[in-house]
């Protein structure tokens, strides 16, 4: 079994419709962040990418009279739950080893502490790195989710982010 790549993620009908529904370049940008942040962190890039792209599959449109309700949307947020469950089917689906998939998707369900009561986390290696590169593409009342890219342009820095990964395989992929 190879690697699932990130290409064939991006490619993948659920990934499409639910990216196109979070900000595909959102997406594309966090995982680049991902990459940036596994590699100074050593922690493995491939599953840190993988977490990052597919974060916000989880994500529903929260609408109040055909407007986006940006507080209705925090106040009933349970994204990083939905999105941990449809990456961890989508990822066992397409031949994801099955020890990696768990560890994406609790990334996944990690990335994030708005659908959380009060509290502290103790975040491993690889949830911190998904949820520092999250924070930083980040912009205020959720518009880093209205950023615009072409799927060609979005394609191409994927296939970038994959090659780069590949390029590290015979070296060290870090914990996580």
């Amino acid at each position: 079994m190879g690697r699932v790549t990130l290409e064939e993620l991006f490619l993948h009908p659920i990934t499409q419709k639910y990216l196109k529904r979070s900000g595909i370049a959102h997406a594309v940008s966090v995982a680049e962040y991902a990459y940036i942040f596994a590699k100074r962190f050593n922690v493995n890039v491939d599953y840190a990418t993988k977490a990052a792209l597919l974060h916000d599959i989880g994500h529903y449109t929260w609408y109040r009279d055909g407007e986006w309700d940006y507080d209705l949307y925090k106040e009933n947020d349970i994204h990083a739950i939905k999105g941990a469950s449809r990456a961890h089917k989508l990822l066992i689906s397409l031949g994801e080893e099955r020890h990696a998939a768990k560890k994406i998707a609790i990334a996944i369900l990690l990335h994030t502490d708005s659908y959380l009561p009060e509290g502290h986390l103790e975040l491993d290696p690889l949830q911190q790195v998904v949820a520092m590169a999250d924070e930083a593409d980040e912009e205020g009342g959720g518009n880093h989710h209205y950023k615009r890219i072409d799927n060609d342009t979005a394609l191409e820095r994927i296939r970038a982010l994959d090659a780069q990964i590949a390029n590290g395989k015979n070296k060290t992929q870090g914990v996580g």
